[in-house]
């Protein structure tokens, strides 16, 4: 797949275009700080999908 949304994907200059752009705009020292943030979220939402997940199959099994 090598079209998504009508736009080919990004290539190693427009990486980076965009990485040197998030540091000029973010500074060099707040990057790790914002990754942590990422991470985290990223974290909780796959905690949260395999929670949903286990209620989901539990009550399926309940049912047989």
């Amino acid at each position: 797949m090598k079209i998504i949304l009508g736009f080919g994907m990004p290539g190693f200059g427009e990486i980076m275009v965009i990485a040197l752009f998030i540091v000029i705009f973010f500074g060099a020292k707040k990057i790790p700080e914002i990754a942590r943030s990422l991470g985290r979220g990223i974290r909780e939402f796959k905690d949260a999908t395999k929670e949903i997940k286990k209620e989901i199959n539990d009550g399926m099994e309940k049912m047989d």
